[in-house]
């Protein structure tokens, strides 16, 4: 009879997961599992609904990244209403929609890294789970806390003067946005009090880079060896090759940077990627079909998103990714742990869009709606924090949706994590009796490099223990431990 190791609930991450772990008589790994515990059935229960109502219910997802939710589902809608698939929205509303964007990336990504991934670095994956955490974070670094608590919070005013609310907002509607941006709220941003003003917001982004470039010098076997595998690499770019994390075509590269799907349009993206089901988890497991279930995985995020652009149009953030590129001599970067540093670049990336946007006197314009001819079908995608989101809906002849499907960030992510958690968990658990909370945390270490949004929902309130016991042959108890 196997050993079983359950992780249960994975901490430190969006959403609630769990990871078993299988060994035989000689405490070997033979089998590891990422469970995706809860069903949230969105696709079925929209059903029905006016079309309209999309971009303000389907965001309900999360409570982490609702603007993705909210957009993806209003650029599928802009399709249904013959506004185009991207490029048709009026000046003010297409500005509006990447402001609101790139507030969202930039507070999601700064969460992740200062409130869930710092904590590991800043005192080691071995430390004392006591001080290794965000309340750790603030009584032994409070400079970085605090810059990362205002930088969140600059973004997510930026989507409060963009969306209407900073969570759940309406701002984007089928064919365009429902308010521009006042000039009180341009110079708040652009002229606030210090820190809370986007010249600040690059400073700061440009010294987080900085940061993990320190860390990951001193700390390379770490940062270059845990979890690295070649795979495949998916996003949008934008036509000429440029980083675009609100609209683009989607491009694929294999391990060593061969192009293997050639920027193709999103509304066709059901002739080239599957979906694969799999009895222990309620998370699917995406595939290019040309290359099969087994050939065909691929990785979506910052990482990903570094591995398939030519470059990134925003001049600091393109400096920081040539330095990026030089690290791998050009190739595709395939290390887990690098994608905290491309991460941070896209920090960088976003603060200096948010600048441009904000200079731009198209957002105090008053057009903000197009219409066309109707049809019945339509896809919405962009890149997510976490990657590439795909949002896909059909309605009827009473404008009521009759078929929806999404493919959010993580899901694409499916397998790539699945394959952290079995390389960790051989690294620290084979041979081993006694379980120990490094080896735990280690492999969890390998989950957060994604930022996995688990069940696409906000944090359940109240304690979240985390249990494992291992069991012998004879299903005795030989140790359990509790966190």
């Amino acid at each position: 009879m196997s050993k079983k190791i359950t992780i249960e609930p994975v901490t430190r991450v969006e959403g609630h997961g769990k990871v078993t772990v299988l060994l035989d008589d000689n405490n070997n790994v033979t089998q590891t599992r990422l469970h995706i515990v809860e069903f949230r059935g969105f696709e079925r229960f929209i059903q029905g609904r006016p079309y309209w109502e999309a971009p303000v219910l389907v965001q309900r997802l999360c409570g982490i990244c609702p603007v993705s939710h909210h957009l993806a589902a209003a650029k599928a809608m802009d399709v249904i209403v013959g506004a185009g698939t991207g490029d048709g929205l009026t000046p003010v509303a297409e500005k509006m929609r990447r402001l609101m964007h790139y507030g969202q990336v930039f507070q999601s990504h700064v969460l992740h890294f200062f409130h869930l991934v710092s904590p590991d670095l800043l005192f080691g994956i071995n430390a004392d789970p006591a001080i290794r955490n965000i309340i750790g974070v603030a009584m032994e670094h409070k400079d970085l806390a605090v810059q990362g608590v205002m930088m969140r919070k600059f973004g997510q005013e930026i989507i409060k003067a963009t969306a209407g609310k900073k969570i759940h907002g309406t701002g984007a509607i089928p064919g365009g946005i429902n308010k521009n941006l006042s000039i009180e709220e341009r110079d708040h941003f652009l002229k606030g009090k210090d820190p809370l003003n986007v010249d600040k917001m690059i400073e700061w982004s440009l010294g987080a880079i900085e940061f993990f470039r320190n860390y990951q010098s001193k700390n390379s076997e770490l940062i270059d060896n845990m979890a690295a595998f070649p795979s495949n690499h998916l996003s949008l770019v934008r036509k000429d090759g440029a980083m675009d994390l609100y609209h683009g075509v989607i491009r694929a590269v294999d391990a060593n940077g061969k192009k293997i799907l050639h920027d193709v349009d999103p509304q066709d993206y059901l002739d080239y990627i599957g979906e694969e089901v799999k009895s222990w988890t309620y998370m699917k497991f995406p595939f290019l079909t040309e290359y099969g279930k087994d050939k065909g995985w691929y990785r979506v995020g910052p990482l990903a998103r570094l591995n398939t652009v030519d470059f990134i149009p925003s001049p600091l953030a393109q400096k920081e990714f040539e330095t990026y590129k030089a690290y791998t001599k050009g190739k595709p970067n395939n290390m887990s742990m690098h994608t905290h540093w491309a991460r941070l670049i896209e920090v960088l990336h976003s603060a200096e869009m948010m600048k441009e946007l904000l200079n731009d006197s198209d957002l105090q314009k008053n057009n903000l709606e197009t219409k066309g001819n109707k049809v019945y079908e339509g896809v919405g995608m962009l890149e997510a924090p976490r990657g590439t989101l795909f949002h896909h809906y059909r309605i009827n002849d009473q404008d009521l949706i009759e078929m929806a499907n999404l493919i959010v960030s993580t899901t694409n992510n499916n397998t790539p994590m699945n394959k952290a958690v079995e390389m960790v968990a051989k690294e620290q658990m084979n041979g081993h009796a006694v379980i120990t909370e490094p080896m735990m945390n280690a492999v969890e270490v390998a989950i957060r490099a994604y930022d996995p949004c688990l069940s696409c929902a906000t944090h359940a309130l109240g304690k979240m223990p985390l249990e494992i016991s291992l069991y012998n042959r004879n299903n005795q108890l030989i140790d359990s431990k509790r966190k």
